[in-house]
């Protein structure tokens, strides 16, 4: 069949996807993601053989015991299935690329943003650079084991659809509407069809270690604590100026906080202040530093601006009535959309019924039924 750049985390999914990829015939290529010197020490290959080219460096281990991704544990876990499946495993060195991601996590906390880096990694690391690494190998596709679903509306169709995966409680399409259109055609996505406890199921029947492995649910490179003591200990001096008032919609103050990144929109528990009912975050204010509260009706809003957009149709493809989702476990909410006619990278969205906690810098992913039509970051 063809060779195929598989991103092995390590995790059961990805572990499976080799399986089925080797069940269909393809040449797999086994690789793993590092960004730390604890994972670069557990990819290195027993036998002694050279890695694969590499792609940059910067050193940042976990030091603790969270279930993310991107682990010594992980990549040792990743390794052992190649062996058993007897594929290649090697390992990219992506250290300064990730260094991207944690610059952009920082700098939109201080901007009062709520950031999502592991869309932006999917963006920018999973389906960017290796797509990179597979030209270079002479790979035709590049898979994943996100649960997600590559559809062509025939058998020799030259258009690719990206849609949500079969298992809608795992589903994981809303995390990749950033990937480049023409990429499409060369992504395969073999766990995408299946339910999750089959995948376990499967895993189990192949005796891989990995069958019972949790998923992977912390930021990575947040290694203890909360993700205000990263960024704080990221840049203190930009930090040291973001303490301020807690005030109300009504300009009521009512309290005060150590610095505005250590919050979120729609944001209810740690607030620092009693007020008898609940309250939310419905505004952060990196200008004046205040960090405003109200009740839950205070955070619906009827509709979005988002920029940054990646369309996988062509704009002026895009129907009106469209669903929009606005955080990971969100469901999709129907919308009409209005694209820039000047600049298509900018959109605005009218939901049918006002949505609460829209929040800057989270990703608004458009649907039309199960498809991805693309998507943009809010504004």
């Amino acid at each position: 069949m063809a060779r195929v750049v598989l991103a092995m985390s390590g995790g059961v999914d990805s572990s499976v996807a080799a399986h089925l990829l080797l069940e269909s015939g393809h040449e797999v290529i086994g690789v793993f993601m590092r960004h730390g010197e604890e994972s670069s020490q557990a990819c290195r290959v027993e036998d002694g053989k050279p890695s694969l080219p590499v792609l940059g460096g910067m050193a940042q281990g976990r030091a603790d015991h969270k279930q993310g991704c991107c682990t010594a544990s992980d990549a040792a876990d990743a390794r052992r299935v190649a062996s058993r499946m007897n594929i290649p495993f090697y390992a990219l060195d992506l250290q300064e690329d990730f260094r991207r991601i944690v610059d952009y996590f920082v700098d939109d906390y201080l901007q009062g943003r709520t950031p999502n880096p592991c869309v932006r990694c999917n963006q920018w690391i999973k389906f960017g650079r290796l797509f990179d690494y597979a030209d270079g190998v002479d790979a035709e596709f590049v898979a994943t084991g996100h649960y997600a679903q590559m559809v062509s509306q025939t058998a020799n169709s030259s258009s690719h659809e990206l849609h949500r995966g079969f298992d809608s409680a795992k589903d994981q399409s809303y995390a990749l509407f950033g990937i480049r259109p023409e990429l499409l055609s060369r992504m395969l996505l073999p766990v995408g069809g299946f339910e999750k406890p089959k995948i376990r199921e499967i895993a189990e029947q192949l005796g891989l270690g990995v069958a019972g492995k949790k998923d992977s649910q912390e930021i990575c490179f947040v290694t203890q604590g909360h993700h205000s003591d990263f960024v704080r200990a990221r840049e203190p001096e930009r930090s040291a100026h973001t303490s301020g008032e807690i005030v109300t919609t009504e300009g009521e103050i009512v309290g005060q906080h150590a610095g505005y990144e250590a919050f979120t929109i729609g944001q209810r528990k740690g607030l620092g202040v009693a007020m008898g009912t609940p309250f939310f975050v419905t505004e952060i204010n990196p200008e004046t530093n205040q960090v405003v509260i109200g009740t839950k009706d205070r955070l619906a809003k009827p509709g979005l601006n988002a920029n940054e957009a990646n369309w996988l149709v062509e704009p002026a493809d895009l129907p009106q009535q469209v669903s929009v989702q606005i955080r990971y476990n969100a469901p999709p909410q129907p919308a009409q959309i209005l694209v820039d006619p000047a600049d298509s990278s900018q959109f605005s969205a009218e939901f049918d019924e006002p949505q609460l906690a829209v929040a800057p810098g989270q990703a608004a992913v458009v649907y039309d039924g199960t498809r991805v039509l693309g998507g943009g970051w809010i504004a």
